[in-house]
């Protein structure tokens, strides 16, 4: 009989060529390390000739020794199915670095989200092109980062974040982060760079979107949680959500309805990156929740 105390968490996600067997193998091969099976979840594109996503999540007995070694076997399998894996843990912690500008919106729903314990996380650093927000950062025990940026000092600046973040961070969340990382910076994070942008894709892209929005009458705005790419705001779509409104709305309504909208899409889009419940292929996601 396994001892409840002894009992900790872990995640798989799985994604490879669609083939009959892969989820006795995978299930088999985590009995066989003694994983009792608590949530299982799985997705095909083509049952003939498509991909296969698989998420699991599985208790494990004497934890440290069990984990490193089903990640070491795991090598082995994933060459036999061509698997694509990662395999994560609730007793180890995602660490996020948060890029903001002058907006708080984001930064503070982030942040309240991570005192409440409702997104398990450390934030090692909040990094900003602005002084503005350094004492709401401050005031909650995170450390702060003014890094100016501009046109003539982008280069230099990007090295000095990517100096800072180094080893420290597992991703990282543009809470309204008004600047345009360059393809060097995104290289480094592929798939580890969370935007949330202040409309519904595809639609209102670029600058004064709730104004054009209200120049046109629209009934519906939203907001767009996305992995950032080389193709700006066309990565991959992790959550996004929409508000009805109507005639009444002026111009400054839109924003404030709109701002309510854009931290709660990038909250359950980092909570589910943090809960390794997002998968990604192609431009595209499949998300667990």
């Amino acid at each position: 009989m396994i001892s409840k105390g002894k009992l900790k968490r872990a995640k798989l996600l799985i994604s490879c060529p669609e083939k009959p067997g892969i989820i006795s193998s995978v299930t088999n091969f985590l009995l066989e390390h003694k994983a009792n099976i608590v949530h299982f979840d799985q997705h095909t594109t083509d049952p003939q000739a498509g991909m296969f996503f698989m998420r699991i999540e599985f208790d494990l007995e004497e934890f440290d020794s069990s984990f490193e070694k089903l990640e070491q076997d795991l090598h082995v399998m994933a060459r036999d199915y061509a698997l694509d894996w990662q395999l994560g843990s609730k007793e180890k912690r995602k660490r996020m670095a948060i890029f903001v500008s002058k907006a708080d919106h984001c930064l503070s729903e982030l942040i309240w989200r991570w005192k409440s314990k409702e997104i398990p996380v450390d934030i090692p650093m909040v990094i900003s092109n602005h002084s503005d927000l350094k004492e709401l950062v401050e005031g909650n025990g995170i450390p702060f980062y003014h890094i100016p940026m501009s046109k003539e000092t982008k280069e230099d600046a990007e090295q000095k974040a990517l100096e800072l973040l180094k080893g420290n961070i597992d991703f990282i969340v543009l809470a309204r982060y008004m600047q345009i990382l360059s393809p060097k910076f995104i290289s480094k994070f592929p798939n580890q760079i969370i935007n949330i942008h202040h409309s519904f894709l595809p639609a209102f892209v670029g600058a004064n979107p709730y104004v054009r929005a209200f120049n046109r009458g629209v009934k519906l705005i939203g907001a767009t949680a996305h992995y950032v790419t080389n193709d700006l705001d066309e990565g991959p779509i992790i959550e996004q959500d929409v508000q009805r409104i109507n005639h009444r709305y002026t111009a400054e309504d839109l924003k404030t309805a709109g701002r309510h909208v854009e931290r709660r899409v990038l909250a359950e889009a980092v909570s589910w990156h943090v809960e390794d419940k997002v998968l990604v292929h192609g431009n595209k996601t499949i998300v667990f929740t």
